[in-house]
């Protein structure tokens, strides 16, 4: 039995692990099935006001589609279509339409009296770049602009009913949205319908959405509420397997993710769901639409082309409301628009009882380690105040907890080391009798009490936790722009450093002119030292191939993760200098040298 090689496949397992699955899995994965919607509609959502005596069918003959493109309702008599769409740039299509100002203590933009969509909002808190007079983040842009992404909700007829419609110049009862003033636009189709929405905000990032209809006319209408999400273009992603960045939302307790090659695949999936919500999301932002969380409704993912532009859409349709003659109805809805900050998502899952909406954030698959270790560093981020700080503090507790097993594992491998003198006589003497010195060799271990494998097996269960530090530094927006201290001000992106700017000396950043595979910082070179050391403390191989092997980790692993967060490779190379303190002291205790 070789004493090396359980560590050798613990070391390459973590290699295949980080570099391979997504090659591996990503690019096996089957398209998601399209779920055919489901046209049987329940009785009223709870919640909305029918009309007294109104009957509500169970089954209608038909459920009408949500607006695609957002652009245009269903071909009705009297109904007004939607204008050609004329591409332009942000700013000149913000002056097109007449816009009520949105005024929040997180929040800037505008509603488009025009259509009523909420389709101009930047991040007050959050800028582009460190620079702090970079632009805000920009997170919805009008509908023709380039990159458009906004927000639209409205009424689908279940008949010849004349509803609003992208070019429907509404009238509003204020100049500016803002917590406590919220704004009622109003518009009368002149066949008896009176509709409002009125829109609230918050001090963070969530509009209530209420929609009301009033029937004054003789005749009764029947109406279905919608909400839906637009973006055009494809956006530049990630594209790493461990975050996922597009369509997203959770049905019946069920979380579903697509990126966009998926949706393109699949061009529409439907699902019905009650309780839930439905967005696109990219790294740190969200725009999200929560339906009534009591009352079911068709949910839908699209994806389609005009003008040669890719364009995205997320949507729910409510239930069909029966509006007798005089009598009023009027449904509310919620949309989030802004950062995903975690203890956000978990105070309005609770307020507004959204099921499982921390699930905008991508825990990955160790959720049950990774949002602990995230609360664990901000808990101590609350006292320290610096995250590189709190990071080297939480990877002492996270080593405190480990001590039992990483106290067994140095044992061990202090033991096998001790025992090198007598496995190299061994190997002389029968180094030609694989089977005999591998008989030898496992009886000079049981003797002495000594066993290779268990050297191996707590770094085994130490990967999950590495992982789920990992996700913590990569996936959370409090660690964006965090800064360490020296040069590294934003411990959620790469060490800027490198031999190209001479480690920081010269100003310049040589990212995107000096491939990344030699683009490395000073804190990989540190990881990557305290890593050769380490292994110096370790049993070495006697076979001259895995001490070549073995040689090359340290190297490979350098280059490996040099673009890697920053606060991974320092939570790494601080982990190492821990363990070789740890292991130093095992090894004097024990009399090896």
């Amino acid at each position: 039995m070789n004493d090396q090689r359980n560590m050798l496949l613990a070391v390459v397992l973590s290699v295949i692990i980080i570099v391979a699955f997504n090659f591996f899995f990503e690019s096996r994965r089957p398209p998601p099935p399209e779920t055919p919607q489901q046209t049987q509609q329940p009785q009223a959502p709870e919640g909305v006001r029918a009309p007294p005596g109104a009957q509500v069918p169970e089954r209608p003959a038909a459920v009408p589609q949500v607006p695609a493109r957002g652009a245009e309702v269903p071909s009705v008599p009297g109904a007004k279509q939607a204008a050609p769409v004329v591409v332009d740039d942000r700013r000149a299509m913000l002056a097109k339409s007449k816009r009520v100002k949105i005024r929040s203590p997180r929040l800037h933009g505008s509603i488009a009296l025009t259509g009523g969509r909420i389709d101009d909002l930047t991040l007050a808190d959050y800028r582009e770049t460190l620079d702090e007079t970079s632009p805000e983040i920009i997170l919805l842009s009008p509908h023709g602009a380039p990159d458009a992404y906004f927000a639209q909700f409205g009424w689908v007829p279940a008949d010849g009913v004349v509803v609003p419609g992208p070019d429907t110049p509404w009238t509003a009862n204020r100049d500016v949205l803002a917590p406590g003033s919220p704004l009622t636009l109003t518009w009368d189709n002149g066949q008896g319908l009176r509709f409002s929405r009125t829109y609230a905000i918050d001090e963070n990032y969530m509009f209530a959405v209420t929609q009301r209809v009033e029937n004054t006319g003789s005749t009764p209408a029947a109406l279905y509420p919608y909400g839906l999400i637009s973006r055009w273009g494809t956006p530049e992603v990630t594209g790493f397997f461990i975050l996922h960045e597009g369509p997203l939302g959770v049905f019946d307790g069920t979380l579903k993710e697509l990126d966009y090659e998926d949706l393109q695949d699949a061009g529409t999936i439907q699902q019905r769901t009650t309780g839930g919500w439905i967005g696109i999301t990219d790294k740190y932002w969200l725009a999200a639409l929560v339906p009534d969380q009591k009352s079911p409704v068709n949910t839908r993912f699209k994806y389609f082309q005009e003008g040669g532009t890719d364009r995205y859409q997320v949507d729910f349709l409510g239930n069909r409301l029966e509006i007798a003659a005089g009598a009023v109805a009027e449904t509310v809805s919620h949309l989030f628009t802004g950062a995903k900050e975690v203890d956000l998502l978990d105070a309005y899952e609770e307020r507004y009882q959204i099921d499982r909406f921390d699930l905008a954030i991508d825990f990955g698959w160790f959720y049950f380690l990774t949002k602990p270790i995230f609360y664990g560093l901000i808990y101590i981020n609350d006292y320290v105040g610096n995250f590189g700080f709190s990071i080297l503090l939480l990877t002492v507790g996270i080593k405190l907890v480990f001590f039992p097993l990483a106290n067994k594992s140095y044992t061990a491998m202090s033991k096998v080391k001790k025992l090198q003198p007598q496995i190299l006589k061994l190997r002389e003497r029968f180094g030609d009798d694989k089977v005999r010195l591998n008989t030898e060799m496992m009886a000079l271990y049981k003797r002495e009490n000594a066993s290779p494998a268990s050297g191996c097996l707590p770094m085994i269960i130490q990967i999950p936790v590495f992982f789920a530090l990992y996700k913590v530094l990569f996936v959370t927006i409090e660690m964006r722009q965090a800064p360490f201290f020296g040069w590294i001000h934003d411990l959620s992106v790469a060490d800027p450093t490198s031999l190209w700017n001479l480690f920081g000396l010269i100003p310049w950043d040589p990212s995107g002119l000096v491939p990344d595979v030699i683009n490395i910082g000073v804190w990989p070179i540190i990881m990557g030292l305290s890593m050769f050391l380490q292994q110096k403390l370790n049993p070495q191989p006697q076979d001259p191939i895995q001490a070549k092997i073995f040689l090359f980790l340290p190297l490979m692993f350098t280059f490996l993760l040099a673009r890697f967060p920053a606060g991974l490779v320092i939570y790494w190379a601080w982990n190492n200098i821990l363990s070789m303190i740890q292991q130093k002291i095992i090894m004097v205790r024990m009399g090896v040298k």
